[in-house]
């Protein structure tokens, strides 16, 4: 690991410690030449699938691009980010779980929209609107009336 203060390569580790429930380490590292001392974590790379898009095109899946769409279709709703956290890591978890290099947007949307079902009801609608381009407020209501038998189908 180069030092980011003299760049020199050699640096020794002084602690390490878990944090992120597990998920990182924490290294505390000092130079051996200039006796700086920083931190530095380390984590595991997961490769998970590019996405295919409508228009035929490829790119990687972008983890931030997914954050920032589910924070938008809960804004203003009471839905901790802790919450929003787990949504993320199940999508991705699931599109690990597919084995394939590429996926479909498609997939991509569905998935995060079963999630947003599961946090807020309000949001799933929300999202849904945009994904799927609703025309008119008969879709909204149809998608609405869709919500309320899956709820009515659960509390019997």
């Amino acid at each position: 690991m180069f030092c980011p203060f003299c760049s020199e390569q050699e640096t020794k580790v002084i602690d390490s410690r878990l944090v992120a429930e597990g998920h990182q380490i924490r290294r505390r590292r000092e130079c051996s030449t200039c006796k700086e001392r920083f931190t530095t974590f380390e984590i595991a790379e997961l490769v998970l699938p590019r996405v295919i898009k409508r228009d035929g095109s490829r790119e990687p899946f972008n983890e931030e691009k997914l954050r920032l769409g589910l924070q938008r279709a809960l804004e203003k709703r009471p839905v901790s980010t802790e919450s929003v956290e787990k949504a993320i890591n199940q999508i991705k978890s699931s599109l690990r779980a597919t084995g394939e290099r590429e996926v479909e947007s498609e997939l991509v949307g569905n998935l995060i929209m079963n999630e947003l079902k599961e946090l807020d009801k309000v949001a799933y609608v929300r999202f849904a609107s945009v994904y799927r381009s609703f025309e008119d407020i008969r879709e909204f209501g149809l998608e609405i009336a869709k919500l309320g038998q899956v709820q009515d189908g659960e509390s019997k």
